[in-house]
């Protein structure tokens, strides 16, 4: 099987690229919040939950994509006979995701 980690250069336009964008912004200053107590000594089940909510916020992040992903480009590579390796492609992406 393929790697395409690391030599798949394919780009798209993202269907909900602002929302996207807003979610990964959100990541951000949670991820800085977490810095943040870890220099300010906060007790650790406090950072552990926060690190949770990171968590389950970039797995939401990570469906939207695989969501437009498979309603877009597998659907479209489906059409166009190569549908798959597109399916290949996502599957092994989804494998990853879950380790």
């Amino acid at each position: 099987m393929k790697d395409h980690s690391h030599t798949n250069h394919k780009s798209t336009e993202q269907p909900n690229k602002q929302q996207l964008l807003n979610r990964l912004k959100r990541i951000e200053g949670q991820v800085r919040g977490i810095h943040n107590m870890v220099e300010n000594d906060r007790y650790c089940v406090d950072i552990l939950n926060q690190i949770a909510a990171i968590q389950s916020a970039m797995n939401k992040v990570s469906l939207a994509l695989v969501e437009d992903h498979t309603n877009h480009c597998v659907a479209n590579a489906i059409k166009n006979g190569e549908g798959e390796e597109s399916i290949e492609e996502l599957m092994e992406v989804i494998k990853r995701m879950i380790k």
